[in-house]
């Protein structure tokens, strides 16, 4: 009888080594989960890697700014690219899109778009953290090392092409343009990167790849991060006639009617229509203040930033809690009353801001304006954008476009 005894004491000793063996082996991983890259092939080597999530108890600063394309987002991804104590990258998530995307038959799909959203907000969740290796899932070829020379646009964060994540000859203080970093800092350390994004006090990340504000609220309701959003938008008007513009090929068709005067009759419209739609959702989400975005969401219009840069920075440096750093003001001045010839990359940041928010109204006919104005009337509305009731309204820059609005931050 007495060894009976002993032996259940022993198998419930037993027990609960083993139970708390298993919990501390959990706790002890990385919380990463790996959503798309099973279904894309992609080996899910790093997914127990790299250092543990924990509540954000430093209350580290963790901006992501959401856009679209050619809607001014490089301009406000360098408002803190040039803060001296933010960690910024520029469009992680390509690397998501770049490796998913050729994978999918259709890339369009809801169940596709899942996939992609559940792999961009896993990444975003791991580069908030500082965990750089995460990324590695995602680039082509894999990392030796974690060294890599496939990081897309390297060169417009301005701490992977500085010291001591880049070390170039010659003055250690100076910053190397975009071009330059790519070819004399050589590979990119991910270790070192990681080291520097975890001495700086905030992280900023810029993606045109997530459609609109409700596909984050896993991330900003997630206790480990302190997640603020700043939606930048811009009158789609502006945004067609800048994709016309960059991407000539692809909105080739674009270009035709406002060279012929004729409408294509296979004119993709939705390259059109998916921007007026993903702003309308995203923006009614913004505005009607559900809870858990108070204090964590600020809608920007690129207009009201391109008339008045310093001001607008201010309230979203006031939004953020971060004090406007010195760099970031006198970059402002030296980078929005530009001579025009500078700024013809079509990436580049230097130009005179208020000119180029207006250019749009000279490079459309009104027959196109017009028939934007058809088809994104709803947004056009929301963001306080005046229609063109003519030819002469249009191409006259003495009347305004663009509504006194005062889109305050959800504090």
């Amino acid at each position: 009888m007495q060894c009976s005894w002993k032996a259940v004491l022993l198998l419930a000793l037993a027990s609960i080594a083993i139970q708390y063996t298993a919990i501390r082996t959990f706790t002890a991983k990385s919380f990463h989960t790996c959503p798309g890259l099973a279904e894309a092939g992609v080996a899910e080597r790093l997914c127990e890697e790299g250092p543990t999530f924990a509540y954000n108890l430093s209350r580290k600063t963790h901006i992501l700014i959401l856009a679209t394309t050619r809607s001014g987002s490089s301009f406000v991804g360098q408002l803190f690219n040039q803060h001296l104590d933010v960690f910024y990258l520029f469009e992680p998530l390509y690397h998501v899109q770049n490796t998913l995307i050729p994978r999918f038959t259709q890339g369009k799909s809801p169940a596709d778009r899942r996939v992609m959203l559940g792999a961009s907000r896993d990444l975003l969740r791991s580069l908030y953290d500082c965990d750089l290796y995460f990324l590695e899932n995602y680039i082509k070829p894999p990392p030796v090392n974690h060294t890599t020379d496939r990081i897309f646009r390297r060169g417009a964060s301005r701490v992977l092409c500085s010291r001591p994540v880049c070390d170039p000859p010659g003055n250690p203080d100076l910053v190397l343009e975009e071009g330059d970093c790519v070819r004399k800092c050589g590979l990119l350390n991910l270790t070192m990167a990681a080291e520097a994004c975890r001495e700086r006090s905030h992280v900023a990340i810029k993606t045109v790849r997530v459609p609109e504000v409700s596909d984050l609220r896993a991330l900003v309701e997630d206790p480990r991060l302190n997640l603020k959003v700043i939606q930048l938008v811009r009158d789609p008007r502006g945004i067609l006639a800048s994709r016309s513009e960059t991407f000539r090929d692809t909105y080739r068709l674009w270009r035709l009617w406002y060279g012929t005067g004729r409408k294509p009759y296979n004119l993709d419209v939705t390259q059109l229509t998916t921007v007026c739609e993903d702003f309308s959702n995203s923006v009614s989400t913004g505005l009607t203040r559900p809870p858990w975005l108070k204090g964590k969401y600020m809608l920007v219009r690129y207009e009201d930033l391109a008339r008045n840069p310093m001001k607008k920075t201010e309230e979203i440096y006031g939004f953020l809690g971060i004090p406007l750093d010195g760099h970031v003001a006198r970059w402002i001045q030296n980078n929005t009353r530009g001579d025009p010839t500078l700024g013809k990359h079509k990436y580049g940041t230097v130009r005179n801001s208020a000119a180029t928010a207006e250019k749009w109204r000279f490079r459309l006919s009104y027959d196109i304006v017009a028939f934007a104005q058809n088809a994104c009337q709803q947004v056009l509305a929301q963001l306080g954008y005046k229609m063109a009731r003519s030819e002469e309204e249009l191409k006259n820059p003495s009347i305004s476009l663009v509504e006194e609005r005062d889109f305050r931050p959800f504090s």
